[in-house]
């Protein structure tokens, strides 16, 4: 019985507190960081609605001479997808939409799509949501890439020329297939049934609510210009600025979200319903909803954070009973994620802003992978094992 004691007390998930294992993964943090050559970054935790952490790794604009601080301004590429969903679950909540509804009830030029599998009445906002419609995965149907092109489709119209050479690629809901096409739909049902446009929209109805005072979409207003990051990308070991800005255009619903890490705590606030100062969360989702959002819809499969799958455009990682929601971003050369554990008030994430365009560069992804990991495999289990859950 004693050495039964003896080992539980000795074991690393007793014999570490929360806060040693979040200096321990900072400290990895710092020196990826630097080894890979990664010219700013950002890390923090949020417990219970407060920024219990906020590291800062780096400069943010090497033209500039700015570094890295709690005020930088990142881009948080495909983070904003779950921008787009809280809106439509807003307009849900408010009888004008049901997540049954086909998709072309409220995107008609959908119906030009070529679907071997049925009729694209089939296919549902709730499909989109959970990226299990069938759509492509890039937003061109063909690998661009010529610094002429834009960044991505500017117009509207433009997406609809491409709509008559685009196809259902499996039979809708029957698999996961990250798709960004199918969340650009979502913005533009967003857009028909408010008559806002997208960026004006969020502002209303998530940012000013959550008082995200400093987020925003695609150009820089001139005030949050001296904290805006630039980006590099890395080519024949020499790093070559991004710019400040780009135009994320008519996939703005998709990828256009810039902030800094204070105000992305205040999302995560809201996410794991700590209560903060200047923020209305009811104004937003209800809890209900939130939850319902995070309700498992098509399997993933397992991978390194437990049993994946997808709800409604959060990815769910469940291991030992626990309940991980989060999402990622990467567009350009910035990188990102947050991961949460509602139960126990528990949140991270990060952004970083150097990416590669051939092997002399740093390998952004993978540092992202190995923190993530080691912050939801450690850091969480330890925090609801010293009490932390609720």
């Amino acid at each position: 019985m004693l050495a039964a004691v003896a080992a539980v007390l000795a074991s690393p998930l007793r014999a570490q507190t929360p806060e040693s294992v979040w200096d321990d993964v900072v400290a990895e943090w710092r020196a990826a960081v630097r080894d890979e050559g990664i010219v700013g970054a950002s890390l923090a935790r949020v417990q219970d609605g407060r920024v219990v952490a906020l590291e800062s790794e780096g400069m943010a604009d090497l033209e500039r001479g700015l570094p890295v601080d709690d005020q930088t301004i990142y881009h948080w590429a495909s983070i904003t997808k779950t921008l787009t969903a809280i809106s439509i679950m807003q307009l849900r909540d408010r009888g004008l939409v049901r997540l049954d509804d086909p998709i072309v009830a409220y995107v008609p030029e959908l119906r030009e799509v070529h679907n071997p599998y049925g009729p694209m009445e089939d296919i549902t906002i709730r499909h989109l949501m959970s990226h299990s419609a069938g759509f492509r995965g890039g937003t061109w149907p063909y690998a661009g890439g010529e610094p002429w092109q834009p960044h991505e489709p500017t117009e509207w119209s433009q997406l609809v020329a491409m709509i008559p050479y685009t196809k259902i690629h499996f039979q809708p809901g029957s698999r996961f297939s990250y798709s960004n096409p199918g969340i650009i739909f979502l913005g533009r049902v967003i857009e028909k049934v408010t008559g806002d446009v997208f960026e004006a929209y969020v502002d209303k109805n998530i940012f000013r609510p959550l008082g995200m005072r400093r987020s925003y979409f695609d150009v820089t207003p001139w005030h949050l210009l001296p904290h805006r990051s630039n980006h590099y990308f890395v080519r024949e070991g020499r790093r070559e600025p991004g710019g400040v800005d780009f135009n994320t255009g008519i996939t703005v619903s998709n990828g256009g979200l810039n902030a800094p890490v204070g105000d992305m705590a205040r999302y995560l606030a809201f996410l794991t319903g700590a209560p903060i100062d200047g923020a209305d969360f009811d104004a937003v989702l209800p809890r209900a909803s939130l939850e319902e959002m995070w309700e498992p819809v098509v399997p993933i499969g397992d991978n390194r954070m437990g049993n994946a799958s997808m709800g409604l455009s959060y990815f769910l990682y469940e291991r030992d009973g626990v309940r991980v929601v989060g999402h990622t971003g990467t567009q350009r050369a910035f990188y990102s994620f947050f991961y949460m554990d509602p139960a126990s008030g528990s949140a991270v994430l990060a952004a970083f802003n150097t990416g590669s365009s051939d092997e002399t560069g740093p390998d952004t992804d993978a540092v992202r992978v190995r923190i993530s990991g080691r912050l939801v495999n450690e850091l969480f289990p330890r925090v609801r094992a010293s009490g932390g859950a609720r």
